[in-house]
């Protein structure tokens, strides 16, 4: 889809950045709500610290499952996160190996395969794109590429790569085409999404209508919440700390996305806050909110 109709039909669905949108609420069985992840980047500090004293924490608070940042620099945080009997399907992956490879091979690439297949991972995702690589269409071509050639290879690993969004991929570039749209339109069956809906809002679209045109093609969301009156679009992910708020106290309905993500076939959703003055008293309050949907 061209980014012009994109947007528009995006943009015309605002009513999902309204927190106290009416929707039915969530079943208590709700494959979501029942099996929620963190994104374990919400806690790098405190990892850092004392992992496996963290990870527990996690679990206490009733996180069944985590995602890891970092990967393959790894292992004390998935020793701890197995100690506390949480899962871990999914990690973010030290990216340049396939945004800026050093081979056509990707043969780094393979490497982090080799060692996401002897962890047990079933999803990897590109989590972040430099500057440098993300100026023009073509520099957003570029990485399409190298993301469909590394795709193939995870597929070969029975492993799904994936990409996370940010807003900058949504600022419309050369002709009004955004990166986003590149990704969209060149993007192979076998790359596929991970969304972040904090991200896509602040971008200027709605989570509920990406999720529809993107039905297949998004394995897994992030879920965090914008501070009232943050003034969107904004494609700059320099944002004030505070911007981030625990789920339930800014302007993201989660209800409706959720839903969207069951019927676009999304399988995992992880709880994610860039920034709080304390972590783990954010995620135990999204958490809370969560079982209250």
């Amino acid at each position: 889809m061209r980014r012009r109709s994109f947007l528009q039909h995006s943009l015309a669905a605002a009513a999902t950045f309204t927190a106290g949108q009416a929707f039915g609420a969530l079943a208590a069985d709700n494959r979501y709500r029942n099996n929620i992840g963190i994104q374990l980047y919400t806690l790098r500090k405190a990892i850092a610290k004392d992992a496996k004293a963290t990870l527990q924490a996690v679990a206490d608070a009733g996180y069944k499952q985590v995602e890891l940042y970092g990967f393959p620099n790894a292992v004390p945080m998935m020793a701890a996160a197995k100690d506390a009997g949480l899962a871990i399907h999914s990690a973010h992956f030290e990216w340049d190996c396939v945004v800026n490879p050093k081979d056509a091979a990707l043969s780094d690439f393979s490497r982090v395969l080799e060692k996401a297949k002897e962890a047990g991972l079933k999803h990897l995702v590109i989590p972040y794109l430099m500057p440098g690589n993300r100026k023009t269409l073509y520099d957003y071509e570029k990485v399409a590429a190298h993301a469909n050639v590394a795709a193939a290879k995870a597929k070969e690993a029975g492993i799904q790569l994936a990409y996370h969004n940010h807003n900058f991929e949504f600022a419309p570039l050369e002709g009004g085409r955004s990166g986003f749209d590149v990704f969209v339109e060149e993007f192979s069956a076998d790359m596929k999404f991970e969304l972040d809906v904090f991200w896509v809002v602040a971008g200027g679209l709605d989570p509920v209508v990406l999720l529809e045109k993107l039905k297949g093609r998004v394995t897994q969301l992030h879920l965090k919440d914008l501070k009232a009156g943050f003034k969107t679009p904004s494609y700059d992910s320099n944002v004030a700390e505070d911007t981030f708020q625990e789920l339930g106290d800014g302007v993201i309905a989660m209800e409706p996305i959720i839903a969207a993500a069951e019927k676009a076939g999304v399988e995992h959703c992880h709880v994610e806050q860039d920034q709080s003055p304390d972590p783990l008293a954010s995620i135990r309050q999204s958490m809370e909110y969560l079982k209250k949907m």
